[in-house]
């Protein structure tokens, strides 16, 4: 037998289920879900998404209980060294009292993390129904790599990659 991703029901399955959307048309479907009562045995709508907002509750209850215990329980020795600014445990540039200017390479490889880091939130789902969106799929994902890539290519020409 052939492995296939997708489940084929035989025909006799089909045709022995006649209440099923597809064979009673869309308006037999409507008049069947008008008639069905609660005291049937249906789902109720605010049940399907209670069990989604216990877990929102309970993330949100989790952090704002770690950030109040943090702060209750927590050291508080302040020094200069806390209190100044940490610049990956080297001693940190002077800046004056307005926080001086930085140079826009930083601002620079931010926009361009942020950037490529988008492009990989739309390849992920283009990447697993790739099979299924056929010539439109990747033409409208090469449109998108065109677009990210014009701006990556007048960067790296300019030599704003460049760290001097």
């Amino acid at each position: 037998m052939e492995s296939s991703r997708f489940i084929v029901l035989p025909a006799p399955l089909i045709h022995e289920a006649p209440e099923h959307y597809a064979c009673i048309g869309r308006e037999g479907f409507h008049k069947r879900a008008k008639s069905f009562s609660y005291e049937q045995g249906a789902i109720d709508p605010v049940n399907v998404y209670t069990p989604i907002l216990i877990l929102g509750i309970l993330a949100f209850g989790f952090a704002a209980f770690s950030i109040i215990i943090a702060t209750l329980t927590g050291p508080k020795r302040y020094n200069r060294a806390k209190v100044d600014a940490y610049e990956c445990g080297i001693e940190p540039t002077p800046q004056p009292m307005g926080g001086g200017r930085f140079p826009v390479k930083y601002y620079l490889t931010a926009m361009m993390f942020i950037i490529f880091d988008i492009e990989l939130v739309f390849l992920y789902p283009w990447a697993v129904a790739f099979d299924q969106l056929e010539l439109f799929g990747f033409l409208a994902m090469a449109l998108f790599l065109f677009n990210l890539a014009v701006p990556f290519v007048y960067e790296w020409r300019r030599g704003g990659l460049e760290w001097d």
